[in-house]
């Protein structure tokens, strides 16, 4: 028979083999569907990822899914935990993990951010922008912003402690201006809070440097200047459309916005 502390040392290590397997296995399971070799920059694309940006979910992109799925693209919409930008990006890579080839990387606003980091994912071979961040390698995004006029929707920003959200006449009138009112609301009602960290954190890698982009730049945004937008585009080079459009393009031109995916998918 074991003695006390013999059965206490079995059960540790049978503890810790436990702990080591179940990491292994996540790992594997992390990593199992990631390509070999990276597809080629701008291959024709047969799947879309679209990521959401701050004070709004999922949801947003649901005028484009359709439009997207009827040309027979296989779609999916990330959940942005909008904790931490580290927490994004992996969201977005578990993501890009299940793609089957070639795949279209698309952000929104604050994703921009997301996708100029897990878009060097190798499944990814281009990017489409949104009104979105688009931050060079270890580029401090807001001082960059800060070299341009402050949007509006700025001021509207509240906190709850750690949780950011915009007030509701904020998100109306700077976050969706051009969104019948009906819907708009229904939009505030489903804002997800956003974690202060999030916005202090840094892309560390540029994938508009290396795979082909593209840029819709909302010129009637009050919520990113559309000066700072057609700067980032032009810096990276974007193949860049501007929509006459409030921030949430995607929701108000989904036709235009669908059709700049589809030509990032070739």
């Amino acid at each position: 028979m074991l003695n006390r502390r013999h059965f206490s040392t079995a059960i540790m290590a049978g503890a810790a083999a436990t702990v080591i397997a179940s990491k292994a296995n996540a790992q594997t399971a992390a990593t199992a569907t990631v390509p070999a070799t990276p597809v080629a920059p701008g291959a024709k694309a047969r799947n879309i990822v679209l990521v959401h940006g701050l004070f709004a979910d999922g949801s947003c992109w649901t005028g484009v899914i359709p439009r997207l799925q009827a040309a027979g693209l296989n779609v999916t919409s990330v959940q942005n935990p909008l904790t931490t930008l580290p927490d994004a990006v992996a969201s977005a890579q578990r993501v890009l993990n299940r793609q089957d080839g070639p795949t279209v990387l698309v952000g929104h606003s604050f994703s921009g951010m997301i996708v100029t980091e897990a878009g060097m994912h190798p499944n990814v071979a281009s990017l489409v922008y949104v009104a979105a961040r688009a931050p060079d390698a270890g580029e401090n995004y807001t001082a960059l912003a800060k070299t341009y006029p402050t949007p509006p929707a700025s001021a509207g920003i509240v906190f709850d402690g750690d949780e950011g959200r915009l007030t509701e006449e904020a998100f109306l009138r700077d976050f969706a201006g051009d969104i019948p009112a009906v819907k708009a609301k229904v939009l505030y009602a489903v804002q997800e809070p956003f974690h202060k960290a999030l916005l202090a954190g840094q892309v560390t890698q540029a994938a508009w440097r290396h795979k082909p982009s593209y840029y819709a730049v909302s010129t009637q945004d009050r919520t990113i200047n559309p000066d700072l937008e057609r700067f980032m585009a032009k810096r990276m080079g974007a193949h860049t459309i501007e929509v006459k459009s409030s921030h949430l393009s995607m929701i108000s031109h989904a036709d235009t916005i669908a059709e700049l995916i589809l030509k990032a998918a070739g």
